[in-house]
């Protein structure tokens, strides 16, 4: 995806190894190796942030650059066939600039010169090994994405926006049953005025933090903590719903069925609570999903689930199928779990569906059963009937009381295009 503002012809101009982008430090200048030294030095264009150029100083000989606000690439790319230097913090690969690059650069057109980044040094200050540390950055992005990773006995290092952060992290560990947890903050780190103190989240009183800061988390959980289990099915009180709302045991089913990948899109139709969509992003950080659901009430619902679980990025569309599914991005997966017996809905699914693409719909009604069988007819794929039963109290003893049958199409689309008038 490109940056705003950036051209095309600036992405695909010919050019040769013009681009050092280093990694500097609080340390500076001096902490920078021999051949970072000279990349800066010997560029005619320096862009960074103001703190990274008075952290290099006197190394900038050429044109200094503090980037502009709203942040831009384009006088970078501007510049391709010039020398030119880009100033990041610590590892620019890691959450930095580099990343942002390397969409428009290719990678035989760069010299990288990377530092120590802020999750490396917090984890060298703190003796934490760092393959068994979750890395998070919260940095612009809502504090919400925590909740997952908030498993008891779990050490987290976050990258926070300001010196209100550490706060904000002690206050949501307490909303959600880790008042105990421990938090570690590193302010300024590699730099003279480097600081490192700790609290608990429920007893955070630590003041005058520094913007730049990393929190480490040491996250213990009291016994009643709501927290997350790490494979699909979640307990249906989590979520706030009016009824309509796929069962645990059947949600834990349909996302077997559904069989997430890495970087894949879902489509989740008539969405209800939201639950299969939200489950299906807390599978895999690489995940998207579009929530489309036509009652206004009910779209709302799913934006404060999906926000309260961990997952705020999911797009909630408020829109009756098949209407509102014109202009999103092709679906790698699609879940039907309201609506699809609706006039178009099934068939609007299947067009957009990509080749080689997973559609998993659910019935329990008697005309939305007789479509899928007749889809299976027509299509092939599987058929599945989910029946399941609850113990409830009868007269002083226990019986079973029986929820309503589920019955479950999947199928994959053939990599093949499909005839135009091939719908079920």
């Amino acid at each position: 995806m490109a940056e705003a503002g950036v051209s095309i012809a600036a992405d695909t101009a010919p050019a040769g190894r013009w681009l050092s982008i280093v990694g500097i430090g609080e340390d500076g200048a001096q902490g920078l190796s021999p051949a970072a030294r000279a990349a800066v030095s010997a560029a005619a264009i320096v862009f960074g942030g103001a703190r990274h150029l008075a952290l290099a100083g006197d190394l900038v000989t050429g044109e200094a650059r503090v980037w502009p606000s709203p942040f831009s690439l384009d006088g970078v790319l501007a510049a391709r066939g010039q020398r030119v230097c880009v100033l990041a913090s610590g590892d620019p690969f890691l959450y930095g600039v580099g990343a942002s690059l390397a969409r428009h650069v290719p990678a035989d057109e760069m010299s990288s010169f990377p530092a120590p980044s802020a999750f490396a040094l917090a984890a060298a200050r703190l003796g934490w090994a760092q393959q068994e540390v979750d890395l998070l950055s919260l940095h612009g992005r809502p504090l919400a994405r925590l909740r997952p990773f908030l498993q008891d006995g779990a050490r987290l290092l976050l990258l926070t926006s300001d010196g209100d952060g550490p706060a904000q992290v002690a206050a949501f560990a307490m909303a959600n049953g880790c008042g105990a947890s421990r938090l570690t903050v590193l302010e300024a780190l590699g730099g003279p005025a480097e600081r490192i103190r700790s609290a608990t989240a429920e007893g955070f009183d630590l003041g005058d933090v520094a913007a730049l800061n990393v929190v480490a988390l040491e996250v213990r959980a009291a016994p009643d903590a709501p927290i997350l289990p790490l494979v699909s099915g979640l307990a249906d009180d989590l979520f706030e719903h009016d009824g309509q709302i796929t069962k645990r045991e059947v949600r834990a089913l349909t996302l077997s069925s559904l069989a997430p990948r890495r970087g894949e899109l879902l489509w989740d139709i008539g969405a209800g609570a939201g639950s299969i969509a939200i489950e299906w992003l807390l599978a895999h950080p690489s995940l998207a999903a579009i929530a489309i659901e036509g009652n206004a009430e009910r779209a709302a619902r799913i934006g404060r689930n999906a926000h309260k679980l961990g997952v705020p990025h999911l797009k909630v569309v408020e829109g009756a199928a098949p209407g509102a599914l014109a202009g999103f991005p092709t679906p790698d997966v699609i879940f039907i779990g309201g609506g699809a017996s609706e006039p178009g809905v099934f068939d609007t699914a299947l067009a957009a569906l990509k080749p080689g693409g997973r559609m998993v719909a659910n019935a329990v009604t008697l005309e939305t059963e007789a479509l899928l069988i007749a889809a299976h007819a027509r299509l092939g794929g599987t058929l599945t009937r989910i029946s399941l039963g609850r113990s409830v109290a009868v007269k002083g003893m226990t019986g079973w009381r029986p929820a309503m049958p589920v019955t479950q199409w999947r199928w994959e689309k053939p990599r093949e295009t499909m005839d135009a008038g091939e719908g079920a």
